[in-house]
C-alpha cells in the first residue's frame, strides 16, 4: 500500500487527531476545567471515530484507554477497572449464552411452532414472526435472534415460490418482520442488548442507582408489547405481499422438520438452563450481580457439555466486549471531569427558550436526539456516547434520571431507516433479499409511531409508577 493510499484509508483517523489537537490548543471555555477540556477533546475525537470507523471499533476502545492515561485523565489501574465491571461480565456472559442457544439449530422448529399458532394467513404469520422475534430478542439479544431467525425467514420465502424474484414484497415483509421485531424488543430486559448493560453501568457508577432485572422489565416491556402490533400492521400494509396464504411453505417446512426427528435431551437441557438463568436474573441478581448470574449460566452450559470452550472462543465477538468497555470507561471519565455536566448545561440553555426545560418536553427532546444519532451509529455506541449527557440533563433539570435513561435506551432502538445501525437489520440485509429502499419505505412510519408511543408511555405509565 502506497503512503497516499494509506493516508486516504485512514484520513478520518488523522482528521480526528487534528481536531483533538486543536481543542487542546484553544482557551478553556467558561465552566470547564483544564482537565475537563482534555476529556472533552477525547470525547469529541472518540465520537468521530465511532461514526466514521477509520479503524476497527475495538481499536477505538484501545484508543480511549491509551488516551486517558496519556492525557492524565486516569491512572492505568483506574482505566483497567473501568473496562472490567459487572456490566462487562453481563455482556460477556450474555454473548456466551447466546452462542450456546444458536448451536442447537432450533430455527426450523421455531418456524413450525409459529405457523402452528398463526395458521397459513400471511398477515398472521408476519405478526407471529414479529412477536416471536421480539420475545426472544428481549432476553437473548437482537443479533442472536436475527442469526437464529434468518434461516426461518429464508425457508418460508424459498418454500413459497419457485422463483423468489416474483415474491419481492413477501420477502421484504418476512425479513423486516424479523429484523424490526428483534431490534425494537432488545430493550425489553437487561439481557436483551449491550446498550442496556451500558445504561445499568451509568446509573450505578454515575448516580448510585441500582435497577434490578425485574424492575427493568416492568418499565420497558410495555413498549415492546405496544410495538409488536404496530410493526406487523405497518409492514404488511407497506409491502402488501404477493401471496396471502403460506400453506405451501408450511407443508414443506413441516416435512423438513420431521426429517430432523424429535427434540433431543440436549435441546431441552439447553432451554432449561436458559430459563433457569433468566429466573436467577429476576430473583438473585440484585444480590450477586447480573454479570455473575450470567457467568453461572455459562458454567452450567460448560459443565453439561452443551458447549465447549472452543465454541465460545470461536463464536463470541470478543472485540465488541472491548468496545462497550471503552464506551463505559469514556462515560465515567465524562462524569469525573465535569464534561457531561458542562455539555448538559449547554443543551439545557439552548432548549430553554423553546420551553423544553424539564418533564415530558425534555424527554421528547432527549428521545429525538437519541434516535437521530442512532440512525448513523450503533445503538450501543449511541447509548455509550449520549448516556452520561442525557442523565446529567435530567438531573440538572429536576427530571427523573431513570426516565431519561430508559428514554435514551428505548429511543436508540428506533433505527428503522438504515441497515447499518442495527445488527438485526444488517444481518437481514446481508441475506440479499432486501435493498436499502425497503428500510426507508417502512422505517419512517415506524419512527413516527414509536416516537409517539414512547412519549405516551413516559407521560402516562411511568408517571403512574411514580417515575417523575
Amino acid at each position: 500500500m502506497s503512503f497516499v493510499a494509506f493516508l486516504t484509508k485512514r484520513k478520518w483517523f488523522f482528521i480526528g487527531l487534528l481536531i483533538g489537537a486543536f481543542l487542546l490548543s484553544i482557551p478553556v471555555p467558561e465552566g470547564l476545567s483544564p482537565v475537563g477540556m482534555r476529556a472533552l477533546a477525547l470525547v469529541m475525537v472518540s465520537f468521530l471515530f465511532f461514526i466514521t470507523e477509520p479503524i476497527p471499533l475495538p481499536g477505538v476502545a484501545l484508543f480511549i484507554a491509551v488516551s486517558q492515561v496519556l492525557l492524565g485523565l486516569a491512572t492505568p489501574s483506574a482505566v483497567a477497572q473501568s473496562f472490567m465491571s459487572d456490566s462487562i461480565f453481563f455482556i460477556m456472559g450474555s454473548l456466551m449464552i447466546a452462542t450456546a442457544l444458536v448451536k442447537q439449530n432450533l430455527d426450523k422448529r421455531i418456524a413450525l411452532a409459529i405457523v402452528r399458532v398463526t395458521g397459513p394467513c400471511t398477515g398472521r404469520v408476519i405478526f407471529g414472526l414479529v412477536a416471536v422475534s421480539a420475545l426472544l430478542s428481549s432476553f437473548i439479544g437482537e443479533h442472536t435472534v436475527a442469526a437464529m431467525m434468518l434461516p426461518v425467514g429464508v425457508a418460508l420465502i424459498n418454500f413459497s415460490a419457485d422463483d423468489t424474484r416474483k415474491v419481492r414484497n413477501l420477502s421484504s415483509a418476512i425479513l423486516l418482520s424479523i429484523a424490526y421485531g428483534a431490534m425494537v424488543a432488545g430493550i425489553g430486559s437487561p439481557s436483551g442488548g449491550t446498550r442496556n448493560a451500558i445504561m445499568l453501568a451509568y446509573w450505578k457508577e454515575l448516580f448510585a442507582v441500582d435497577i434490578t432485572y425485574f424492575t427493568w422489565i416492568q418499565h420497558a416491556y410495555p413498549v415492546v408489547l405496544l410495538e409488536i402490533p404496530f410493526i406487523s400492521f405497518i409492514i404488511y400494509r407497506t409491502f402488501n405481499p404477493e401471496i396471502k396464504d403460506l400453506s405451501r411453505a408450511i407443508a414443506a417446512l413441516r416435512k423438513n422438520v420431521r426429517k430432523e426427528g424429535r427434540m433431543t435431551q440436549q435441546d431441552w437441557l439447553t432451554i432449561g438452563i436458559f430459563l433457569l438463568t433468566v429466573l436467577m436474573w429476576m430473583s438473585i441478581s440484585d444480590t450477586i450481580g447480573l454479570g455473575i448470574t450470567a457467568l453461572i449460566g455459562v458454567l452450567l452450559y460448560l459443565v453439561a457439555g452443551i458447549v465447549r470452550w472452543e465454541d465460545l472462543n470461536n463464536n463470541v465477538n470478543w472485540g465488541i466486549i472491548l468496545v462497550y468497555g471503552g464506551a463505559i470507561s469514556l462515560g465515567i471519565i465524562m462524569k469525573r471531569t465535569g464534561v457531561a455536566e458542562w455539555i448538559s448545561l449547554a443543551f439545557l440553555n439552548g432548549v430553554a427558550p423553546l420551553g423544553i426545560s424539564s418533564g415530558l418536553p425534555l424527554l421528547a427532546a432527549i428521545s429525538f436526539m437519541t434516535l437521530s444519532l442512532a440512525a448513523f451509529v450503533s445503538s450501543g455506541a449511541t447509548v455509550g456516547i449520549l448516556g452520561p449527557i442525557t442523565l446529567h440533563i435530567a438531573e440538572l433539570s429536576g427530571t427523573s434520571v431513570i426516565a431519561a435513561g430508559f428514554i435514551t435506551v428505548i429511543s436508540s432502538s428506533f433505527s428503522f431507516l438504515t441497515p447499518v445501525a442495527s445488527p438485526a437489520c444488517n444481518i437481514m440485509y446481508g441475506s440479499g433479499f432486501l435493498n436499502r429502499n425497503d428500510f426507508l419505505k417502512a422505517g419512517w412510519k415506524l419512527i413516527l409511531v414509536s416516537f409517539v408511543l414512547i412519549l405516551l408511555v413516559s407521560g402516562g405509565y411511568w408517571v403512574f409508577l411514580d417515575f417523575n
